[in-house]
């Protein structure tokens, strides 16, 4: 195994390494593989993003300055709008070919699962993008139905409705099709069918009824028991047609309008997506030759997103494009109709992941380091002239006596000792530390040789994570990434400027959370999970900016209050049409507050404020406290609740950087 490769190119013909480039960077962070066209590295050094996938392009670093000047400072969450406009066109427009390819004579439309990202910008921007597809909405609760229904006149009026649904939910959706809109009550448990039938009697209104079918066909990755037996949802083939049965004796049977099926979220293997659509397509043949008129065949989400741009079935991949996607669903389809002789059905697909995740980018900005190896002089043995101390200056000073696998057992012996000498009582605090001095000093020598030297025991293919500095980063994983903390999910993370130098430390990243699982300590490489990146030194008092990407799926909604931090600040990012590189934006919306945050908690502003003033006023009558200086407490005190949550970093000088 090659060992802590170097980064610099090698060419075999000169024997020298070239200077470290921009084009190496985009290598090693992966931009050109997991971007799709979407993000690149400019002349600066700096990151820039391509919503359009042309060369019109935005520079990352001109959106943080100039947040910075409106007050919103990192942790950011920059939204490029125009990214979700040109995802929206990518899907139909491969669905569109893949028709016209086939000679398929049903048609395709979008349907986006309002889970995935319910903030107000992101539907409109997609709603807006959808119109000349007759792009859909999906709710899966009864806050969603209701943004939904408000929404349904711009969104070509189709509406599915998933999830649970209590007689309140099946009322909603009842409403919308009364008022004209193409409402279709998803059945996913048996008893929702009782419900449906008996309160669309009672309402005087005849639904549009889906079946979502529990496939045998499994998904692949993370989410791929979201089919099958152990399934939440979805009606078995004994359900299905208990549920047909129950629609003819209503006199509902007219009422069948679409089959549905979900077998995960990014699911990584295109033949899982072959057969969940083969089986779904037989389902909906076998119910036409029923005498039900299924018009929609919904083969839900699933469509991935590559996180790591490898192209393969690893869990942070998928092993088929866009395009292929679109054409094995259509071709699949097609062929099940022809073989039944039924007629092709209008395909639906839920692909929310796949539209919403490139355009959100996290920016987070370092403000601390930790670091094991030691700076300043090397230790020496003092008067005393302690064994231990000894032995590993020798160990350390003449390594090119020894291979390297023997001087890290030396180091590890020593260190061990002097642990011991300590704990019994043998050794004092300061010759421990030199000991532990030398240690991550040998460490670090036995890695810089083997750098030299390429191939390395298997023994020491872990030195780089054991010596990895951490870099602390103004954020809350648990906010802002939950998904990594809680189901592993991999976002590519590169620095946003300083790529036109080599980065040279190894580096994980740590938030300012109280939780030592508050860390990203697993990213992205080619099939593969790296434990540390490759990041700048950090220079106190410089900034340095990270940025997390594609973000723009779940990660909004389902980050918790951990801490109390709370939402990011946050800007929408426009081109600007008159200008190649230009940007504008169009909207910036403040993160919490301190006060906004305690109050979802029941902390009343007033009453904290209240409580804290009587704990002043009762110092300042025992006379601990001056009344001037009680002022000034609750003064700072009332000032902070203001505040916004996260880490102030406004003081620290930053040296201007001129826009070109």
């Amino acid at each position: 195994m090659i060992f802590g490769q170097a980064l610099a190119h090698y060419d075999p013909l000169t024997s020298k390494s070239e200077p470290w480039s921009t084009a190496q960077a985009e290598e090693y962070y992966g931009l050109k593989r997991w971007g799709g066209g979407h993000f690149s590295v400019d002349e600066e050094g700096c990151v820039c993003a391509h919503p359009a996938g042309d060369h019109r392009r935005i520079r990352l670093m001109d959106v943080i300055e100039e947040a910075a000047e409106a007050g919103l400072h990192p942790p950011l969450t920059i939204r490029i709008q125009d990214l979700l406009r040109h995802r929206v066109e990518l899907l139909a427009g491969a669905f569109t070919q893949a028709i016209k390819d086939e000679k398929y004579s049903g048609t395709y439309r979008g349907v986006f699962p309002i889970k995935v990202n319910q903030l107000r910008e992101v539907v409109e921007e997609i709603i807006d993008a959808g119109k000349p597809f007759n792009f859909g909405l999906e709710a899966g609760s009864k806050p969603e139905l209701l943004i939904a229904l408000a929404l349904s006149e711009q969104s070509g009026k189709l509406l599915i409705c998933n999830g649970y649904k209590d007689e309140a939910y099946i009322r909603l959706a009842l409403l919308g099709t009364r008022l004209g809109r193409e409402v279709i009550l998803v059945i996913e448990q048996p008893s929702e069918a009782d419900s449906i039938i008996r309160l669309s009697q009672e309402m005087g209104i005849t639904p549009n009824v889906g079946i979502r079918l529990k496939l045998h066909s499994h998904g692949e990755g993370k989410w791929r028991n979201s089919s099958g037996d152990e399934a939440k949802f979805g009606l078995s083939i004994r359900e299905v047609m208990d549920t047909v049965k129950k629609l003819n004796k209503a006199g509902l049977s007219e009422s069948l309008k679409l089959v549905h099926f979900h077998i995960g979220s990014q699911v990584t293997d295109i033949l899982a997506i072959k057969r969940a659509v083969t089986e779904g397509a037989r389902y909906y043949c076998e119910l036409r030759k029923l005498g039900h008129p299924v018009r929609y065949l919904d083969v839900g989400g699933g469509l991935g997103i590559d996180y790591d741009g490898s192209r393969s079935n690893f869990e942070s991949s998928m092993n088929y494009s866009l395009p292929e996607y679109a054409r094995d669903v259509v071709y699949n389809i097609k062929k099940v109709c022809d073989d039944a002789g039924e007629d092709e059905p209008d395909i639906l697909s839920e692909s929310g992941r796949a539209l919403v995740a490139p355009h959100s980018v996290l920016v987070l900005e370092v403000v601390d380091r930790i670091a094991k190896i030691p700076e300043g002089k090397v230790p020496r043995p003092g008067k005393k002239r302690n064994t231990v101390i000894k032995d590993m200056l020798h160990t350390l000073e003449e390594g090119a006596n020894y291979s390297q696998l023997e001087r890290f057992h030396d180091a590890q012996q020593k260190r061990e000792e002097a642990a011991s000498l300590f704990s019994l009582g043998y050794m004092d605090l300061e010759t421990t530390a030199k000991a532990e001095n030398l240690y991550w000093r040998i460490c670090d020598d036995i890695r810089n040789n083997l750098r030299r030297d390429g191939y390395i025991p298997e023994e020491l293919e872990d030195l780089d994570t054991l010596l990895a500095e951490q870099y602390v980063c103004n954020f809350s994983v648990f906010q802002s990434l939950l998904d990594h903390w809680a189901l592993g999910q991999l976002f590519p993370v590169a620095p946003l400027h300083r790529l036109r130098e080599e980065p040279g430390t190894e580096a994980t990243l740590v938030d300012i959370t109280c939780d030592s699982d508050g860390k990203i300590a697993k990213f992205t490489d080619l099939e593969d999970v790296r434990p540390t990146l490759r990041l700048h030194d950090f220079t106190p008092g410089q900034p340095y900016y990270l940025g997390v990407f594609l973000v723009g799926a779940y990660q909004d909604i389902m980050g918790d209050l951990h801490n109390l931090f709370g939402r990011v600040n946050e800007v929408h990012v426009f081109l600007e049409d008159d200008e190649e590189d230009g940007f504008y934006i169009e909207e910036t919306i403040d993160g919490f507050r301190t006060n906004e945050i305690l109050d979802l908690i029941q902390y009343k502003e007033s009453d904290l404020i209240r409580r804290m003033k009587a704990q002043i006023d009762a110092a300042i009558k025992n006379d601990e406290v001056k009344p001037r200086e009680g002022v000034r407490l609750l003064n700072l005190y009332t000032d902070q609740l203001k505040e916004k949550t996260y880490l102030d970093t406004r003081d620290t000088k930053r040296p201007k950087r001129k826009r070109s």
